[in-house]
């Protein structure tokens, strides 16, 4: 049996696209045939499914007090996101579609509720946080999402077979967890530093499970020497007070990213019990986290803001950056550049290394001048595979 394919569509056929589908949602809208478009935000995806939030609804609209309990209906835990297209503001009460909006549906559309969608054939590949329209299915009680907004974010990664992975979009913090075990490792971090560079997020480093440091413990040294370069940095107790993080979460979008077993569940749940995320615990014999989290989740904060828990990787690749994309990521090396004695200096062992030099008088650390010829070097190596 063969495989369908989805084509790679070039920039004019995606702009073709693009334009048809805003021609068809304006003819959608007047028409009414299809049933009112709806804004909604992805908060999952299975497969050839996805979960959406439902954000907004149309003004025919009838007050529905009673929650509904067909198929999968249920509440998301804050008020939507309206930093988006959407300008409407959300009724404090349960508006579902009238039957003259919707037709004669059997579930009705509550904002709030998740519903499983499927998406258009034509449609770029979807991930959690991104922010679309779509149309509730009056037969199956399903939706399907017609068209997707511009993205003001996306953090991406490379996967096992070298492509490159959308994982989430219009991410406004991404939060680089590590804890004394696993172990964590500096190349990783400088790797998730340098996406987080080329991605244009922010990013923080959060030091958790606090309760196992040791007073004079070399990782606290480490989380100053990154808050020295300029990197917003915090020390967290999982079951401690969590106001620090609650403060810079604030009303944002933010994702969570590290290693497997550095807490990222457990932080979660500290700040949303409700979302009852799985807790793993280390291997004896590796040190290494086990993945608990398999599917890359959005989870609404009660006070505004949402997560974004991605699977928990041991590897972050940088191999579809270019040699300056990488060397732009380490931000507090760009005042030496210039100060090297040749034009092509490669920042190794090469003679008038302004780098080296500036690393040998204390002025850069070693180790991400170290860190950064190994990312370009296993850059260089699996683009040439």
């Amino acid at each position: 049996m063969s495989l369908i394919r989805k084509r790679k569509l070039t920039q004019q056929q995606t702009r073709r696209i693009t334009a048809q589908q805003q021609h068809r949602q304006q003819a959608d809208a007047e028409s009414g045939e299809q049933g009112p478009l709806l804004e909604g935000r992805i908060i999952a995806h299975y497969g050839r499914q996805l979960e959406v939030e439902v954000l907004t609804q149309p003004e025919n609209t009838i007050e529905h007090s009673t929650e509904s309990t067909t198929g999968t209906n249920r509440k998301a835990t804050n008020t939507p996101d309206t930093s988006t297209p959407d300008t409407s503001t959300p009724n404090t009460s349960t508006p579902t579609y009238s039957h003259e909006a919707m037709g004669d549906t059997a579930r009705p559309v509550v904002i709030g509720d998740i519903w499983r969608c499927h998406a258009r054939t034509n449609l770029p590949m979807l991930v959690t946080g991104d922010r679309v329209r779509w149309l509730a299915d009056s037969n199956t009680g399903l939706g399907v999402i017609q068209a997707v907004y511009p993205r003001r974010s996306l953090l991406s990664r490379p996967d096992r077979y070298h492509k490159l992975k959308p994982v989430a979009a219009n991410i406004d913090l991404i939060l680089i967890v590590i804890a004394p075990l696993p172990v964590p490792s500096t190349l990783l971090i400088d790797r998730y530093l340098v996406a987080c560079e080329e991605a244009g997020i922010p990013c923080q480093l959060v030091l958790g499970k606090s309760d196992l440091l040791q007073p004079d413990d070399a990782l606290l040294t480490m989380l100053a020497e990154y808050a020295a370069l300029g990197y917003p940095t915090m020390t967290v107790e999982t079951a401690g007070d969590l106001n620090a993080l609650h403060q810079a979460i604030g009303q944002k979008t933010v994702v969570l990213v590290g290693q497997s077993g550095v807490g990222k569940s457990s932080l979660i749940n500290a700040l949303l019990p409700e979302a009852a995320q799985k807790v793993n615990v280390i291997s004896e014999l590796s040190e290494l986290g086990q993945h608990t989290t398999t599917t890359t989740r959005l989870l609404a904060l009660p006070e505004g803001g949402a997560l974004i828990d991605s699977p928990g990787i041991r590897e972050f690749g940088l191999w579809h950056l270019t040699d300056e994309q990488i060397v732009k990521g380490f931000i507090e090396f760009a005042p030496y550049y210039g100060g090297c004695r040749f034009r092509n200096c490669l920042h190794r062992q090469e003679p008038g290394c302004g780098l080296r030099e500036a690393a040998a008088a204390g002025n850069l650390l070693t180790r991400r001048l170290d860190n950064l010829n190994r990312l370009r070097e296993e850059a260089a190596a699996l683009q040439k595979s």
